[in-house]
């Protein structure tokens, strides 16, 4: 690779890096070429970016993104492949799938909103994390079921009462 093309896949690289707030460095090494192809399109229709990157390029990039992935530099050995996602739980999901038939991808790390995850053990963790909008839905549950519960207990009390006056009344 000449120095212009390592300095073009050094800032494309870069700007993906300065875009995103969420992805996965695996392993996809020892793959044959079927079984990458059924991964990159498991990852294109989930809206995942799967690009196999050089970790010195990889490093000069993270380098220059201005964000701290200082914790990630000492899984950049071997074969990396990087994928890019909008949602943080989904490329674990992926991987998790993909492994029921096959041995790789295996998670070498993970950076999601400047939480940083290294090592396939936190694959379990990363799957089990709720999307934004998961989150909200919860928070909007939570925050109306105090206003439900009194809603019914009013509506309840309410008819109680009627009845009870409406019975009283009836007796006279």
């Amino acid at each position: 690779m000449k120095k212009e093309e390592k300095y073009q896949v050094i800032e494309s690289l870069t700007e993906k890096l300065k875009n995103s707030d969420i992805f996965y460095l695996t392993d996809t090494s020892e793959l044959d070429v079927e079984t990458i192809n059924q991964l990159r399109r498991l990852c294109f229709r989930r809206n995942i970016s799967l690009e196999v990157v050089k970790n010195t390029l990889l490093k000069k990039a993270m380098l220059k993104s201005e964000k701290e992935f200082t914790p990630l530099f000492d899984v950049l050995k071997g074969p990396t492949s990087i994928m890019f996602s909008d949602t943080g739980n989904v490329p674990a999901k992926l991987i998790k799938e993909f492994r029921r038939t096959s041995p790789k991808p295996i998670l070498k790390g993970a950076y999601i909103q400047e939480a940083i995850y290294i090592g396939d053990s936190q694959l379990d963790t990363l799957t089990n994390l709720k999307t934004k909008d998961e989150l909200i839905g919860d928070i909007i549950g939570l925050l109306q079921s105090p206003a439900k519960n009194v809603i019914s207990a009013l509506q309840s009390g309410g008819n109680t009462i009627a009845g009870v006056l409406k019975t009283l009344s009836n007796k006279q």
